[in-house]
């Protein structure tokens, strides 16, 4: 990856995870979004934006959803805030990687505490 896309992928991260946090008005958005990736293309049109959802399981798939819809308008908002020549598609994947790694150290505290 060249010094140019991954400043890009730097700055879209920092981009989108302050429009979901401070720009989109969706009710259905609950919990904390945590952008954790960009997998972004050599040209800059396309980008894989992984993010982790922390909350309840039933807000969750809500917020997943409103996510997805609210795709188009996050697009815009980065258009709007950063200058490429071509603002990305994006296409937001769920990540749980972050959960997972919570529920390992959770299990690693409790065999060391000796619950387990």
């Amino acid at each position: 990856m060249s010094l140019r896309n991954e400043r890009v992928r730097k700055t879209l991260m920092k981009e989108i995870a302050n429009i979901i946090q401070k720009q989109l008005k969706d009710s259905r958005i609950q919990g904390i979004i945590s952008i954790t990736d960009i997998e972004i293309s050599h040209d800059n049109s396309y980008a894989k934006v992984y993010y982790s959802v922390f909350a309840p399981e039933s807000e969750k798939q809500t917020t997943i959803q409103a996510i997805t819809d609210n795709t188009s308008k996050i697009r815009y908002e980065v258009g709007k805030k950063i200058r490429l020549r071509v603002t990305p598609e994006l296409r937001f994947i769920p990540d749980n990687s972050l959960e997972r790694g919570s529920n390992v150290t959770q299990i690693i505290n409790k065999i060391s505490r000796g619950e387990i």
